[in-house]
């Protein structure tokens, strides 16, 4: 890791001619609190892995100590070779009238073991002394002692000052002695949080600007949330006004409307003003990095997302076609490639084969020399992606089809049949997730025809059992695969009756690390059985080079 990039946080460093704006990424706990969106902990840490390979700075974990999930995600992330990336815990000042040594939530933050503590605190008056129902006096203490405590423990501090833009609105003399105790107690970055959403871009730019002259060389970053659609303006109006530091969530999720969407903020900076955030070559990675996240979220990138979005730079026929072939910044602000999106209108055959022969030759698979097969497998994936299926988290799936068509594929098994049995007592009184489940399978191994019979909490771990039982003592290799995560999405929400398509991803993982593999069908179960059996095929090809 280049510590030179990242521990001076409160230097305003230049790389070269260009300012660095520092990401701070927030997914893990801001975005989490999305409605509908929960995380396991293999989720959060392979969106951590994926994060620092884009090249984000800080990566906020979320609360230590709050929950068992979030404690074994601090004890895991510590084993993760991250090559750039800083994890940052989240917690808030130390509660009125303790003492900051005696503070529990403080005490958890340093036993973590994470590097960055980021700190939230109030900085609005009537907050202090209606939600906290303190004294102001008492406030600026908690603050002061808080950062200064942490930063006596050898940590990077961020203070997130809350609600800073109502409370500057509403007293701003409270507001600035809020951030000068912060500052002057040795906070490395605060990081002004725009809470409520409801600010307008000049507003927050007028407000940043104060402070920047309030609080001479001391760096200042900005956090916002999207309640009134302004949240990726009012981050960019901040840094012009000087900030430094750019929190948010990627695709924006987040509370209620949700938060700045990180990876417009940091493709506008990096297009559009010239700044530095993650550099051209990992800016190429954009679209993967969104992908990536929707669907471990079980969530989609929504079509005409700015720059991400499978309609971002989708043109219609007529003029626009004619003029794009000529001319296309007529009608594209910026170079698709430069975020990895694509010119949907020309695909563009030449571009669908480049990026098919890049992720074929990532899954150890070499189609640049076979015309006739790249053409066919991109003819496949786009007609099954046409019914449901979606291989940007799925690439065991993706390079079992590419075997397929190389014509290399044999299958280690074969299905002869299989049943599922739920067994739910309703006087038992049972939750459905409780419910019993068995499965029956009747493979065939070679010459040898098997049946196995398993059990689980779920059809999906049914199945995935019996199959085990089924093939393992001949495939051995196959008991050091486990199923690690398995989500459902129903596509054809407008029409979600019985014979809707769902989408089933699983995630199994080994010893070497994990992959996803992806089934379609109108019955969840055969759509389940169609990811499981990819699963196991691509970790025998794994094994088997």
């Amino acid at each position: 890791m280049n510590d030179d990039s990242l521990i001076g946080i409160s230097t305003g460093k230049r790389r070269g001619l260009t300012q660095h704006i520092f990401t701070y990424d927030c997914t893990l706990r801001d975005g989490e609190q999305c409605e509908g969106i929960s995380l396991s902990l293999d989720d959060k840490l392979r969106i951590v892995e994926r994060l620092d390979a884009f090249g984000i700075d800080f990566i906020e974990g979320g609360f230590p100590a709050s929950n068992p999930k979030d404690i074994d995600f601090f004890r895991r992330v510590k084993e993760m070779p991250l090559v750039h990336a800083r994890i940052a815990a989240f917690g808030s000042t130390c509660k009125k009238g303790t003492p900051a040594d005696q503070d529990q939530g403080l005490a958890d933050l340093i036993e973590c073991g994470a590097p960055v503590a980021t700190i939230v605190g109030k900085t609005w008056d009537a907050q202090v002394t209606r939600a906290l129902q303190t004294t102001l006096a008492e406030n600026l203490r908690m603050i002061a002692d808080s950062v200064a405590y942490l930063k006596a423990h050898g940590l990077i501090v961020v203070f997130d000052a809350e609600h800073f833009f109502d409370g500057y609105k509403a007293n701003p003399d409270y507001a600035l002695a809020c951030i000068r105790a912060a500052s002057e107690a040795g906070a490395d970055s605060i990081d002004l949080c725009e809470t409520n959403g409801g600010a307008l871009p000049f507003e927050v730019e007028e407000a940043l600007a104060v402070v920047a002259r309030a609080l001479p060389g001391q760096q200042l970053g900005i956090h916002c949330h999207d309640d009134s659609g302004c949240a990726v303006a009012n981050a960019l109006s901040a840094v012009r006004a000087g900030a430094l530091q750019v929190q948010g969530t990627v695709g924006g999720i987040g509370e209620r409307v949700g938060n700045t969407d990180l990876l417009t903020a940091i493709a506008d900076m990096e297009l559009k003003m010239g700044l530095h955030c993650v550099g051209a070559e990992n800016l190429r990675n954009l679209t993967r990095t969104a992908q990536f996240v929707a669907e471990t979220c079980n969530l989609s990138v929504p079509a005409h997302h700015p720059y991400t979005g499978a309609s971002a730079f989708a043109h219609k026929g007529g003029l626009h076609a004619s003029a794009i072939a000529r001319f296309p910044e007529a009608y594209e602000h910026t170079s698709p490639q430069s975020v990895g999106n694509a010119t949907r209108m020309l695909v563009s055959e030449l571009a669908g084969k480049a990026s098919l022969v890049a992720k074929a030759k990532s899954l150890g698979i070499d189609l640049s020399d076979d015309a006739r097969t790249l053409q066919a497998v991109l003819d496949d994936v786009k007609a099954r992606e046409a019914r449901g299926y979606s291989y940007e988290v799925a690439d065991g799936s993706l390079a079992v089809l590419i075997k397929r068509h190389l014509g290399t594929y044999t299958p280690h098994f074969t299905l002869e049949s299989f049943r599922v049995i739920v067994d739910d007592r309703e006087d038992t009184g049972a939750l459905a997730k409780d419910a019993a489940s068995e499965a029956t399978v009747k493979v065939h191994v070679g010459d040898r025809r098997i049946v196995a019979t398993g059990e689980g909490t779920g059809p999906v771990g049914a199945l995935d059992a019996a199959l085990r039982m089924a093939i393992t003592e001949y495939l051995p290799q196959v008991a050091n695969m486990e199923l690690i995560d398995y989500k459902v999405r129903i596509l054809d929400e407008e029409d979600a009756g019985t014979s809707a398509t769902t989408r089933v991803v699983i995630t199994t993982s080994d010893k070497r690390g994990s992959w996803g593999t992806v089934g379609v069908s109108e019955n969840i179960i055969e759509a389940s059985w169609n990811a499981l059996v990819d699963s196991i095929e691509y970790g025998l090809m794994r094994v088997e080079g």
